[in-house]
């Protein structure tokens, strides 16, 4: 029998993945304990219970502990309603990004020092690279790396189709001192058969929805039930009115889908005007408007050491999108991002992710 070590916090959804992270956590040796979050309330379905019992389940067959815990006023409240304030403004937010820094992470930690757990775990697909092993590891009352934010860098998972690394760059030092991914060196195929071979009974579950209160909800279905829309002017580049929009937190820049316009098509969108309610839209799908070689970034938050400026870096300005070279500068203490090549349809409200060519997230910021 192997001897019980650190203990774990780990959250459990119920799926493939943090399934099987439960499974490798107490073969390595961990006290794990298991931890359900009840995000979101999604009305006529029944995969909310599912998920509830597929969990429990799971924590059975491996006999660990599993508590419930209800945070759903408090996402519909902070993390819907930022989604909904953000659509509302103009700009097209990253709820999970904002989900992971601001409640998610944040609640397993205070968990976790409520109950003197050591570490908490998630099935995200992602690494953390140590300066020293987890067994040298000293509750957080006893960590001290003031000077040394070097000591632990966030890497891309192995699994490149997989990586989530791009929704954990708000991440801080003390954090990854303390969180384990035990999926990062996995691939999703080898994580079902590893389901399979621990007798987990969920390792031919469907994948899980990306934003999970949506549903099967569209964004445009769920924003028309959520926001008060004001109709207005669709207009070509040269002024002309051509058509009518339903409400411009519909639209994000680039779309293509859902502007009903007859005649020469299909449109795309260029510009939201908020002030005139005015939505501009070009029929060239390589319209040099749709294209900008910068951009200004916020709420920046870098993972290891500031850089120095110009600082070359590899850019993610969407989740799966390529990484695409870019050079990040400052000016009057702002972050400006230059791309090497012209990129379409840089989005307001979505994060632009740094990287470096050794795999490593170096940090990120909200694209103005």
């Amino acid at each position: 029998m192997k001897k019980i070590g650190k203990k774990v916090l780990l959250g459990m959804s119920g799926g493939v993945d943090s399934c099987v992270s439960a499974a490798l956590l107490k073969k390595q040796g961990f006290d794990v304990r298991g931890v359900y979050f009840k995000f979101w309330k999604i009305n006529g379905e029944k995969k909310d219970e599912k998920s509830l019992q597929d969990a429990k389940k799971i924590a059975k067959i491996l006999d660990i502990p599993l508590e419930i815990v209800d945070v759903r006023k408090k996402f519909k409240k902070e993390v819907v309603g930022y989604f909904l304030k953000e659509y509302s403004a103009g700009r097209t937010p990253n709820p999970c990004v904002f989900c992971n820094e601001n409640l998610k992470f944040k609640t397993f930690f205070e968990m976790a020092d409520k109950l003197g757990i050591d570490y908490v775990a998630t099935g995200h697909y992602t690494r953390i690279k140590r300066e020293f092993p987890i067994s040298n590891f000293q509750f957080p009352n006893k960590l001290k790396i003031k000077n040394s934010k070097n000591k632990y860098k966030l890497l891309e998972a192995k699994d490149k189709n997989k990586d989530q690394s791009y929704f954990l760059y708000r991440l801080k030092q003390k954090q990854l001192a303390r969180i384990i991914f035990p999926l990062g060196k996995y691939k999703k195929e080898e994580v079902r058969i590893l389901a399979k071979k621990f007798n987990l009974p969920v390792f031919d579950k469907a994948e899980s929805q990306d934003v999970c209160f949506l549903g099967k909800k569209s964004v445009e279905e769920f924003l028309k039930e959520n926001i008060k829309l004001k109709k207005g002017k669709i207009i070509s580049m040269d002024g002309k009115v051509i058509g009518e929009h339903l409400g411009l937190p519909l639209y994000t820049l680039g779309q293509r889908k859902g502007i009903n316009i007859g005649g020469i098509g299909p449109y795309y969108v260029i510009k939201k005007d908020n002030k005139k309610n005015y939505l501009t839209v070009t029929n060239k799908k390589e319209d040099l408007f749709l294209f900008s070689k910068f951009a200004n970034i916020n709420e920046v938050n870098w993972i290891s050491n500031v850089p120095k400026f110009p600082a070359k870096i590899l850019a993610r300005i969407r989740y799966r999108s390529p990484l695409i070279p870019a050079t990040i500068v400052t000016k009057h203490k702002k972050y400006e991002i230059q791309f090497d090549i012209a990129q379409r349809a840089v989005t307001a409200g979505q994060s632009v992710v740094f990287y470096n060519e050794k795999e490593e997230v170096m940090g990120g910021g909200l694209i103005l």
